[in-house]
This record gives C-alpha cells, sequence and structure tokens, in this order.
C-alpha cells in the first residue's frame, strides 16, 4: 500500500461519493463512485485486520476479519428484509456463501500459489471446516424439500426453530475451536512461525483496532449507499434479481474479505486467509441467515429459510468443491484456479436464468 497516493485518493473517493450521493440524481453516478470509495475502504480494512491479526493470532485475526467484513452484508440484508425484499435477501445470502467459497478463496488460493510452491494451514481445522459447510448444505437442503408444502404459519416457526439451532451451533463453534480446543485448531503448522520471519506490524495494537472500526463504518455506509443505486443499474442492464443479489450485490459486499484474503495468502499467512474466506461463508450460513429470519420477526414480516433450488444447487457445489481443495489443509495456485472456474460456471448459468 503505497501512503503517498493512497490516503489521499482514499479521502478524496470519499467525499466524491458524499457529494455525488446527497446533490446527484443520477443513480449510474451514485453507484460508480460508491463502488469507488467502497473498494479503497476495503483495502484500508484488510490492511487494519492483518495488523490485527498479527497481535491477535492467524484465527482470531482471520475470524475478526470475518466478522468485520460481513458487517456491511448484514446492514445491507436488513435494510432488504425491513422492505420485504425476501428474494433478494436469499439470493444475497447464496452469493456471501458461493463468493468467499470460491471467488475470495479462489483468488487468494491463486495469488499466494504464484509466491509460494505450497502453502500449508491446519488439516484438522480444514476437515472442521469442511463438516460445517456439509451441515450448511443440509440446513438450507432439507426445509426446501420437506417445508414446501406445509402452511405459512408452520413454515415460519420451523424457520425460527431451524435458524435458533444453527445460531447456537455457530457459537458453540467458536466456542469450541477458541476455547477447549484452541491448541490443536492453532495457526501453527510442523513449527512454521505465526508470522513471516522479520515482518513488523505498520500500526500499534490500539491504533489498528481504532482503523479496522472505522474502516468497516466507511465500508457499511458506502454499501448502503451502494444499495439505493443498484436495483436501477442493474433493471438499465436488464440483469436479473438473482444475479444482482447472488453475484453483484455479494461481490461488492464481499470486497474486504477480497482483499484482505489475498494480502495475507501473498504473505504465506495462508491460514488466516482460509479462516477468512471459508469462515466467513461459515458465519453467513449460520449465523448471519438465521439471525435474519429472526430479525423479520421484529419488522413484522417473517421471512422463512427456504431458498430456491438455483442458490441450493450453488452453494452445494460451492461447498463440495471448496471442501474437496481445502480438506488436506495443502494448497496450490491450481486449486485456486479450479475454485475461480466454478465461479465462472455458477456465475454465467445464474446470468441467463
Amino acid at each position: 500500500m503505497n501512503k503517498k497516493w493512497f490516503y489521499p485518493v482514499l479521502i478524496l473517493s470519499t467525499l466524491i461519493s458524499t457529494v455525488v450521493h446527497f446533490t446527484v440524481h443520477n443513480q449510474p453516478l451514485q453507484f460508480a463512485t460508491a463502488c469507488l470509495s467502497l473498494l479503497f475502504w476495503a483495502a484500508m480494512l484488510g490492511k487494519a485486520t492483518e495488523n490485527v491479526a498479527h497481535y491477535a493470532g492467524e484465527r482470531l485475526g482471520g475470524l475478526l476479519n470475518a466478522t468485520f467484513g460481513n458487517a456491511a452484508e448484514l446492514i445491507i440484508a436488513i435494510f432488504l428484509v425491513k422492505e420485504g425484499f425476501f428474494d433478494m435477501v436469499k439470493a444475497s445470502v447464496t452469493g456471501s456463501i458461493i463468493g468467499n467459497l470460491l471467488l475470495v478463496l479462489g483468488l487468494s488460493l491463486f495469488a499466494g500459489g504464484l509466491k509460494f510452491k505450497t502453502q500449508q494451514f491446519n488439516p484438522m481445522l480444514a476437515g472442521h471446516n469442511a463438516s460445517l459447510m456439509m451441515l450448511s448444505v443440509i440446513a438450507l437442503f432439507v426445509p426446501a424439500v420437506f417445508l414446501q408444502q406445509l402452511p405459512s404459519a408452520k413454515i415460519n416457526n420451523v424457520s425460527l426453530i431451524i435458524s435458533g439451532a444453527l445460531i447456537l451451533g455457530y457459537f458453540l463453534w467458536l466456542y469450541f475451536s477458541l476455547v477447549t480446543h484452541k491448541e490443536e485448531l492453532g495457526e501453527k503448522i510442523d513449527g512454521m512461525p505465526d508470522h513471516v520471519e522479520g515482518e513488523e506490524p505498520e500500526w500499534s495494537k490500539g491504533v489498528s483496532i481504532l482503523l479496522l472500526v472505522v474502516s468497516t463504518a466507511f465500508v457499511a455506509l458506502q454499501s448502503e449507499w451502494l444499495v439505493h443505486s443498484v436495483e436501477a443499474v442493474a433493471q438499465a442492464l436488464g440483469w436479473s434479481e438473482l444475479f444482482v443479489g447472488a453475484f453483484l450485490i455479494a461481490i461488492i459486499g464481499n470486497a474486504a474479505e477480497h482483499s484482505a484474503a489475498i494480502f495475507l495468502a501473498m504473505k504465506n499467512r495462508i491460514g488466516a486467509a482460509v479462516e477468512i474466506a471459508i469462515g466467513s461463508s461459515l458465519q453467513i450460513s449460520l449465523f448471519v441467515a438465521p439471525m435474519l429470519v429472526f430479525i423479520s420477526w421484529l419488522f413484522g414480516n417473517p421471512m422463512n429459510i427456504i431458498f430456491s433450488t438455483y442458490e441450493i444447487a450453488a452453494i452445494a457445489v460451492s461447498a463440495f468443491i471448496a471442501s474437496s481443495i481445502s480438506r488436506d489443509g495443502s494448497t496450490n495456485w491450481y486449486e485456486g484456479v479450479l475454485l475461480l472456474i466454478v465461479y465462472t460456471i455458477l456465475g454465467t448459468v445464474f446470468f441467463v436464468v
């Protein structure tokens, strides 16, 4: 990150986006300026997370980035739920899951693999992540098969029970991985150091945390502005609601994870990069999506947990290939290419559906 031009451009892009949002009634222009500002704030978020990870460790640092990165997506989804755009919400959840498993993880493995022939992370953690990915698929597949013909009241009640179970499972996973089995799932592999030798953080611990919070706030703000204009832009381009939610909004919402995971992978810290990509996907499927079901009840307009066949198929395919590639705890650049090919396939079919 070149400080000489980055910080001035960051401030300038934010000012331009703010002025355009409040004074110019041109939604394509609002969309473009919000995208530009969001990308720079995502880069700042990635750099701040990299520094926090240095102090907190790879696993906790990756979890922090997944959480802060998903904050923007959660805020966007809450606004959509409040307006009753449930199909768009489910499409964006689907896009976030497959985007993290295929695009973010794929780019990270590819970028890191070009610099390092083989990269390794904890195989036990990889196995647990694979199992949790399968849980995510089961949690979406079962309601879609068994609840379709039930009255809406029963569907909503069962959706609450399933959502509660998933949220409980997610918090128990955090307790398991960060407390009771912290050592077994730690970031050290065969005596390798936690961090790149000789690498020092750019900022102090306090400054890193402050910048992480500030960056997250601006990412969320720019994301909200972008949502207000993205529908008009999509209609002008003739894109479907499914494609907009699953790919356009998801790619923009995942910008923070994109930059942070790739930066870490290129520094041979693939453990943190995988934790960001897969951890973020698991957080979306096991916490964010179920939480949106509860939030919808607070708005008096319940949303169920039944996803479409297209969405379930996309998530299942993504979980299968990501699990197959990451389960052994070893990665290379070609495995990143495989993930990106699958993402391209899904993006193509979603575009024409």
